[in-house]
């Protein structure tokens, strides 16, 4: 199995970026396709952005198309997702997950093993 840690969450003005950070151990990380979800207080997980194991493929929610940006280094077992031009409404708590098949899937379900969560704040 593999341990996920994220990193990089935090308070942010409207207009800001952040990037988070999902640091892999265990096994291979690159045998992983990997996603993003994220949990507004009252709302369901959502999925965010998803990238496949060797990262030729990438998919987005239509909320963050455009400016996040998700990526991975498989020489350094971590996942990124580069967040940009933040709004009140990416305020969240960012998970990330790890899909043991490799290949990108969307829903939650789908994914084998789950980070603890990093909290993103956005102000208005």
């Amino acid at each position: 199995q593999v341990q996920l840690v994220e990193s990089g969450g935090g308070l942010v003005q409207a207009g800001g970026s952040l990037r988070l950070s999902c640091a892999a151990s265990g096994r291979t990380f690159s045998t992983y396709a990997m996603g993003w979800f994220r949990q507004a207080p009252g709302k369901e997980r959502a999925f965010v952005a998803g990238i496949s194991r060797l990262g030729g493929n990438t998919k987005y929610a239509d909320s963050v198309k455009g400016r996040f940006i998700i990526s991975r280094d498989n020489a350094k077992d971590t996942g990124y997702l580069q967040m940009n031009s933040l709004k009140p409404e990416d305020t969240a708590v960012y998970y990330c997950a790890a899909d043991r098949t490799g290949l990108l899937v969307v829903p939650s379900d789908e994914y084998d093993y789950w980070g603890r969560g990093t909290q993103v704040t956005v102000s208005s």
